[in-house]
């Protein structure tokens, strides 16, 4: 017997299997640097760190798959994912990138009176 899809536990599961994998990701690459659990740290501390992106991953997931689950139901709803998607990430890389301005400046003395 065929099981009814349910986004919130399709989504959360997604969430979870995502979460763990890059998370087990991140410290393997930290540990293989010599510098175990760097990016957690740096990231706002372990527990922090773990927390939030659980909570995120998991919410994420959902939202995907609900509207997968949509765009079986209604085609057009296809298109907008995929605006969507690329919206977020348009976005993503933009704060990639003004951050990564922001951090090269702050450590090179630039706006600040050290560096005159």
């Amino acid at each position: 017997m065929a099981r009814k899809h349910d986004s919130l536990r399709e989504g959360a599961w997604l969430g979870v299997v995502v979460a763990t994998s890059i998370w087990v990701w991140l410290a393997v690459v930290d540990a293989a640097v010599g510098q175990p659990f760097r990016t957690f740290t740096v990231l706002g501390g372990l527990t922090l760190f773990t927390i939030l992106h659980y909570l995120f991953n998991v919410v994420y997931g959902v939202v995907i798959v609900s509207l997968v689950h949509g765009a079986a139901r209604e085609p057009s709803l296809v298109i907008g994912m995929a605006f969507g998607f690329l919206v977020i990430e348009f976005g993503f890389v933009m704060v990639t990138v003004l951050l990564s301005h922001w951090g090269w400046a702050r450590s090179r003395g630039h706006g600040s009176s050290a560096g005159i």
